[in-house]
C-alpha cells in the first residue's frame, strides 16, 4: 500500500473513527458576525449605561419639563406646551435673555480675538531658548490653575470703589478712567471679558507650546540657512504647522464661553444680572429655574443653550476641523 492510497481494515472497510471525535466544525459567517456584536455590547454596554442615565435621560427629562408650568413640586400637570419658549412670557420675547445672548456672543468674539492672539504671541516668544524662560512660562498658567470661584472673588475685592484698580490707575495719571467696573451697564461685561482673558489666556498658552514642541527644528533651522528672518519663519512655517491646535482651542474656547456660569455669577450683583447688563445664558438659568422657583422655565433654557452648543459644535467640527479629522476616520472598502 502506498502513501497515497487510503487505508482499509482486512476487510475491506475504512478504519472505525474513534469514539468521541468529530470533525472541526468552522464557523459560518452569520455566527462571526453574532460573535462580533456580542464582544461590542459587552464592551460597550456600561458606557452606554452610564450615557444614557447621565447623559440622555436628563436632556430628555429636561425638553419634558420644559413643556410644562412647573414651580418644583410634585409631579408636572400644567401643560403649556412652546409657551416657555415662544409664549409672551416666553424666553425668547424676554429682553433680559436677549441681552443674555448679545453677552454670550462678546464673550466668545472676544475671546477668540483676544485669548489666541496674545497666547500665540506669549508662546511664540517663551518657544525660544532664554534664561528664566520656565519661570515665564508658570507666571502665565498660574490663573488657570486657580478656581473660578476665587478668581471671581479676587477680583471682585481688586475692582471695588476706591480699590486696587481704583488706586493704580490714579497713580499712574489715568484716573479720569476709573469707573464702577462692576456697577456700570455699560462697562459691566467688557470687566469680565478682562476677567476672563486675565484667567484663560494660560490654558491657550499650554496648548499652543504643546503644539509648538511638535513642529521639527530641522524645518525652521532650512528655513534660517535659507535666508528667512524669524518672522518669516513664524508666518511661512511656524503657525501654519500650528494650525490644528489652534483650531481646537477655538472649538473648545467657543463651548466654554457659551458655557459660561462662574465668573459673571460670583463677580457681578443680582441687581446687575437682573438689568441683563452682565447675565449669560448659564446665569439667567439658574436665576430664573433656581432662585425664582421657575423649573419649567428654567429647563426650557437649558434646553436652548444645550440646542445652541450642539448646533454650534456640529457646524465647527463640518466647517472647521474637517480637513483635522479626515485622516483621523478610516472607512473600511469592501
Amino acid at each position: 500500500m502506498t502513501a497515497t492510497e487510503p487505508s482499509v481494515s482486512l476487510t475491506g472497510r475504512a478504519p472505525a473513527r474513534p469514539v468521541g471525535l468529530r470533525p472541526r466544525r468552522v464557523p459560518g459567517r452569520a455566527a462571526r458576525t453574532r460573535r462580533k456584536w456580542y464582544e461590542i455590547l459587552i464592551l460597550t454596554g456600561p458606557a452606554l449605561i452610564v450615557f444614557t442615565v447621565f447623559v440622555l435621560a436628563p436632556i430628555g427629562f429636561a425638553v419634558y419639563y420644559s413643556l410644562y408650568r412647573w414651580h418644583g413640586y410634585g409631579w408636572p400637570t400644567e401643560f403649556i406646551g412652546l409657551n416657555n419658549y415662544f409664549g409672551r412670557l416666553g424666553a425668547f420675547r424676554d429682553p433680559i435673555f436677549q441681552d443674555a445672548l448679545k453677552n454670550n456672543a462678546i464673550v466668545i468674539v472676544g475671546s477668540l480675538l483676544i485669548q489666541g492672539p496674545l497666547a500665540l504671541g506669549i508662546a511664540l516668544l517663551l518657544n525660544r531658548r532664554f534664561r528664566g524662560r520656565a519661570i515665564f512660562r508658570l507666571l502665565v498658567f498660574v490663573p488657570y490653575v486657580l478656581a473660578e470661584v476665587t478668581v471671581g472673588i479676587a477680583w471682585q475685592l481688586i475692582l471695588q470703589p476706591d480699590s486696587t484698580a481704583d488706586t493704580l490707575l490714579r497713580s499712574i495719571g489715568l484716573g479720569g478712567l476709573v469707573t464702577g467696573w462692576l456697577a456700570n451697564l455699560d462697562v459691566v461685561i467688557w470687566t469680565i471679558l478682562f476677567v476672563l482673558t486675565w484667567k484663560y489666556t494660560g490654558f491657550a498658552l499650554i496648548l499652543f507650546l504643546a503644539g509648538l514642541s511638535n513642529i521639527p527644528d530641522e524645518l525652521t533651522e532650512a528655513a534660517a540657512i535659507d535666508g528667512a528672518s524669524w518672522w518669516q519663519i513664524q508666518r511661512h512655517i511656524t503657525i501654519p504647522l500650528l494650525g490644528p491646535t489652534i483650531r481646537i482651542w477655538m472649538f473648545l474656547s467657543m463651548i466654554g464661553s457659551l458655557q459660561l456660569f462662574d465668573i459673571p455669577w460670583v463677580t457681578s450683583q443680582a441687581a446687575i444680572r437682573s438689568l441683563g447688563a452682565s447675565n449669560t445664558m448659564a446665569t439667567y438659568m439658574v436665576d430664573q429655574g433656581l432662585n425664582e422657583q421657575f423649573w419649567g422655565y428654567g429647563n426650557a433654557v437649558a434646553v436652548i443653550l444645550f440646542a445652541i452648543s450642539f448646533v454650534a459644535a456640529l457646524l465647527f467640527q463640518r466647517f472647521v476641523l474637517r480637513r483635522d479629522i479626515q485622516g483621523a476616520v478610516t472607512t473600511r472598502r469592501a
